[in-house]
């Protein structure tokens, strides 16, 4: 049996290693390493696959989030909403910018954030509600873009980590992830669904005259060669990961089933055992499950993780510590108790290894370690 990753970037490689080894090369050949062909190309083939108007390639998921809150507009004292259960990118670039997070609870049973919470937390002062579609499943947007447009705010989707996932609205209307609110953010950082071999993320918008503002502001603020017309910043995805992107793309919605039929078979072998909860699955959304993440009750993750590592097996915690009570974020002035679902939360879930290249004798040594455990 192969050497078990909690994700084998080097064996997807080894798969489609012809094609990226020939678009790096390419890449080189020209020495166009900045703003190059397949910068564009990739920018208008993620468009055409993901359905929308515009697509914006920036350094990292990060930039993405601060470049799309610059684009808008939003000032210091400005609160925006967010989930507190998430990784720390998506409250970090709000305190950045000198605006005020929000942070609300998550739902149990999917991670992502619960619409009362976020209806609890708008007031006057709310300017941006920034839902992650955590673990590869998109938060409920129908009811979150109908608060906003009935309190005239923005959204910001953060779907670093749901690339080509589904949200499928009461209509029957269906959208992916990240083309929904006024702006979508994206990663592609290696470990992504759709990752590149370095840093990069991209922002998305059907709208025309935000599109030329956040193009503007990831070169400087620059549209006319040196000619500044915004504060901006450097942010730009190079070349040759643009390159590398582009024969990803192609494979992006088998990679995604790939990881569906791995969730399938944790399902399969892990559902109803003694104190273990599987990922929920929302009626609404699909699951390209960037994360497989159970819950694990009575105290017992932190023994259950021990054990897998014992037998060779990674698992991650994502996330111990939830935004509140991380110490950067102190200054925000909640308490240790104002939030008792991210609290539960990041004491119970473990997340097994997810990725491509996982087969079944790996993925059934996982799980008969997992019930040797606990029956």
């Amino acid at each position: 049996m192969k050497k078990i990753e909690m994700v084998d970037l080097w064996s997807q490689y080894e798969r489609l290693k012809a094609d990226i080894d020939n678009a790096i090369s390419g890449v080189i050949s020209s020495a166009a390493f900045i703003n190059g062909p397949d910068k564009r190309l990739f920018e208008e083939e993620l468009q055409r696959y993901l359905g929308n108007r515009h697509v914006i390639s920036c350094g990292n998921g990060t930039d993405a989030l601060q470049i799309a809150m610059m684009a808008l507009g939003l000032k210091p004292g400005d609160e925006v909403i967010t989930t507190n259960f998430t990784f720390i990118a998506t409250v970090e670039v709000i305190e950045l910018l000198g605006l005020k997070a929000v942070l609300a609870e998550p739902d149990y049973g999917t991670f992502n954030i619960s619409i009362e919470a976020i209806r609890r937390a708008i007031t006057p002062r709310t300017r941006a509600i920034v839902p992650v579609h955590l673990f590869g499943q998109c938060a409920d947007m129908e009811p979150i873009l109908e608060l906003a447009r009935q309190h005239e705010i923005h959204v910001i989707e953060d779907a670093a980590q749901a690339t080509g996932a589904e949200y499928r609205f009461s209509d029957g209307t269906v959208k992916k992830a990240g083309t929904m609110g006024t702006i979508g953010c994206t990663s592609f950082f290696p470990s992504k669904n759709l990752g590149c071999y370095g840093d990069g993320g991209a922002l998305l918008t059907d709208n025309d005259e935000l599109a030329a503002l956040i193009r503007s502001i990831t070169n400087h603020g620059m549209k006319v060669r040196y000619y500044y017309d915004t504060i901006g910043v450097n942010s730009r995805l190079d070349t040759i990961q643009a390159a590398i992107l582009r024969v990803k793309l192609r494979h992006l919605d088998s990679f995604n089933e790939a990881r569906a039929r791995a969730a399938a078979f944790y399902d399969s072998q892990l559902s109803g055992l003694p104190g273990i909860t599987v990922p929920e699955r929302s009626s609404f959304s699909s699951h390209i499950f960037h994360q497989y993440t159970l819950k694990i009750a009575g105290g017992e993750r932190n023994a259950l993780r021990e054990c897998l590592e014992n037998e060779g097996i990674p698992a991650m915690i994502y996330y111990p510590v939830p935004a509140h009570m991380q110490k950067a974020y102190l200054h925000l002035g909640y308490r240790s108790d104002d939030f008792p679902v991210s609290t539960k939360l990041s004491g119970e879930v473990l997340s097994l290894p997810m990725h491509t290249e996982l087969d079944d004798e790996q993925l059934a040594y996982i799980t008969g370690c997992i019930r040797s455990k606990l029956i």
